[in-house]
């Protein structure tokens, strides 16, 4: 894991947005060591959240393709259990597409993302609400790792 994570760092910010991508799809990845790793080398976090935020909203819009093709027994294959898909379908019970903003929880997120192509949310404000929801995820982040750095 340590050599993929240092293929990334060495790309700059296409090593961060290929990351955040993988991540943001049902692949398990963290993008997050990679942004801040890139942030503690001297590259702008502005560009650092930009990249990581559209990324891992591209990859998270997989996860919309994915569940709008509409096969469960695909879905379950992948690694989304019955249960988590559930969980989901209970969670965006009459919410619709602005759900989409809680894509960026572990566990839980991609399964959100899935069951929100299953339901044929408006695509255009699903993407829009994920982005917000992973931005503010990538956010928060910088923010801890600076104050974080800040101490030392």
């Amino acid at each position: 894991m340590e050599a993929i994570a240092q293929f990334f760092v060495e790309w700059g910010y296409v090593g961060l947005f290929l990351s955040a991508f993988i991540a943001g799809s049902i692949l398990p990845f963290s993008s997050e060591a990679v942004m801040v790793i890139l942030a503690g080398m001297g590259l702008d976090p502005v560009g650092c959240l930009i990249a990581a935020s559209l990324g891992n909203t591209l990859g998270g819009m997989t996860c919309y393709w994915i569940g709008s093709l509409g096969r469960t027994e695909w879905i379950t294959r992948i690694g989304i259990t019955p249960r988590q898909l559930a969980r989901a379908r209970k969670f965006l019970a009459g919410r619709g597409a602005l759900m989409g903003f809680f894509a960026f929880l572990p566990t839980i997120g991609e399964a959100l993302a899935i069951v929100l192509g299953l339901m044929r949310s408006n695509v255009w404000l699903t993407g829009i609400s994920m982005l917000a929801g992973k931005a503010l995820r990538y956010v928060v982040i910088l923010l801890s790792f600076e104050g974080a750095a800040a101490l030392f």
